[in-house]
């Protein structure tokens, strides 16, 4: 599912429409695609976070605030949809809540 951020709309369409349809054989609710993909980018993020030995380890660094990590700046929507942009973004997200 790391490559669900960086997948075409239509795509991602067509993948939940299998997630909906698994709900309708096995008659309970699973987690929607993009819940999925949240939960393990957080996951992930947080184990680069924690190894500093960890080659993307620089690519999350705080603000000087302390409570949001930099954005990284991209030009490009192949990068702008790849991993360590999407994870800064669902981490700044989830340290409001």
């Amino acid at each position: 599912t790391v490559w669900y951020g960086s997948c075409t709309k239509a795509d991602r369409v067509r993948l939940q429409s299998v997630v909906k349809t698994a709900q309708k054989i096995i008659g309970c609710p699973l987690p929607s695609m993009m819940d999925i993909y949240s939960s393990r980018c957080l996951s992930r993020a947080a184990n680069i976070i924690k190894d500093s030995s960890h080659p993307g380890f620089n690519m999350f660094r705080l603000l000087p605030s302390g409570k949001r990590y930099r954005c990284i700046n991209t030009k490009t929507h192949r990068l702008k949809n790849s991993f360590f942009p999407k994870a800064i973004t669902t981490l700044n997200s989830h340290m409001h809540r």
